[in-house]
């Protein structure tokens, strides 16, 4: 089972939450203009998200902001607030259409292609599982299994998370404060 640093997780679902909770200030969405780009680039991320936050059966409103966040932080403030709603419902209707398992492996497939992508997702994943400040057994079920899934073992999920938590903490420590 991997540990998660609440301190880390709490740091980062912070600044996810800040940057999530901003206004998008466009009016127009992009999906229309480059929809290919855009599931292809960040649909398997937000649906391995939304595997995270729908796995104890509810999703809060802080996941939502967290995965917003995230999704923004991701794109350079690109995608707004109804490219990630419609990312959202894509992953949702693929959840309830294939079940759970087989949309997880399918995400799992896509992402652990690309290792950096694949470790971005796990560590938004526990992010996410920490956005209400618990994680749930289903929350900690999922992301032991998406880690399996992407070919993340326990000591590099760690390491990883420690380079968040140091990242957080130099951001910190630079009166850079959340994004």
């Amino acid at each position: 089972m991997i540990w998660l640093s609440n301190s880390t997780l709490a740091r980062l679902r912070d600044q996810l939450l800040a940057n999530g909770r901003r206004a998008s200030i466009a009016v127009d969405s992009i999906e229309g203009m480059d929809s290919a780009r855009l599931a292809e680039e960040y649909a398997p991320l937000c649906e391995a998200m939304y595997l995270m936050m729908s796995s104890d059966g509810e999703v809060s409103s802080d996941e939502r902001e967290v995965l917003r966040g995230a999704l923004r932080n991701l794109s350079g403030d690109v995608l707004r607030t109804v490219d990630i709603d419609a990312l959202l419902d894509g992953a949702s209707t693929r959840v309830a259409g294939e079940g759970r398992d087989a949309r997880m492996r399918a995400v799992a497939g896509e992402l652990a292609e690309d290792r950096a992508r694949a470790e971005v997702t796990f560590v938004l994943a526990a992010a996410i599982a920490f956005a209400d400040n618990a994680i749930a057994n289903g929350e900690n079920e999922t992301l032991d299994a998406l880690a399996d899934l992407l070919s993340i073992d326990e000591a590099r999920a760690e390491s990883l998370l420690d380079d968040v938590e140091r990242d957080l903490s130099a951001e910190t420590s630079n009166g850079a404060g959340p994004a």
